[in-house]
């Protein structure tokens, strides 16, 4: 076992798969987030942990973040944003969520692997991370890591992306941004 080699293999991966990630689907996304009232996120497991992550730093940023299923969870609207992280688009909780959400007249977008799911007949937005999911279909990017490793990770890091495209476009103050920062640590 060796770390090093297997550290430069994971950053390998991340970086075929975010270098294969549409520019233009970020940019729908990043715009959709500002024009929200509510960005709302749902997803399940490792996947919902990095969207937490992502909330987090957007609400860093001032933005109106919503953690589907917490205890102060507002209604959603027509004018509100729903970010569903799902790999294969075929999660139950998450597809229902967005159904619902979509009921509702709220704009879907789904962070994925899987551009033919079962989520395709509710999103207005779709980013695709084209990693290997739980379905293993071939033109998936395949990885050394243990199963969605490598869709949690990128997922992460295309929300500090945006992030970061949002403090460069306002061009805000990094430093400003500490008094966003949780003070009952």
């Amino acid at each position: 076992m060796e770390y090093f080699k297997t550290e430069k293999e994971i950053i390998s991966e991340i970086s075929k798969t975010m270098d294969s990630v549409s520019e233009e689907e970020v940019i729908k996304l990043a715009n959709q987030i500002k024009q929200a009232k509510r960005v709302f996120f749902v997803g399940v497991g490792r996947v919902l942990l990095a969207l937490e992550a992502v909330a987090k730093r957007l609400a860093h940023l001032g933005i109106d973040t919503v953690i589907v299923g917490e205890i102060t969870e507002p209604a959603i609207t027509s004018e509100d944003l729903l970010i569903v992280g799902s790999g294969s688009g075929e999660s139950l909780f998450p597809l229902s969520i967005a159904k619902k959400a979509k009921n509702f007249n709220a704009t879907i977008a789904h962070i994925g692997s899987n551009p033919n799911s079962s989520m395709k007949e509710v999103t207005d937005i779709f980013v695709r991370i084209p990693v290997q999911s739980k379905l293993n279909l071939s033109e998936e990017v395949k990885s050394i890591q243990p199963m969605t490793s490598l869709f949690e990770q990128s997922m992460l890091l295309l929300g500090d992306t945006i992030a970061l495209m949002f403090i460069e476009e306002d061009d805000i103050d990094m430093a400003n941004l500490w008094q966003h920062h949780a003070n009952l640590e």
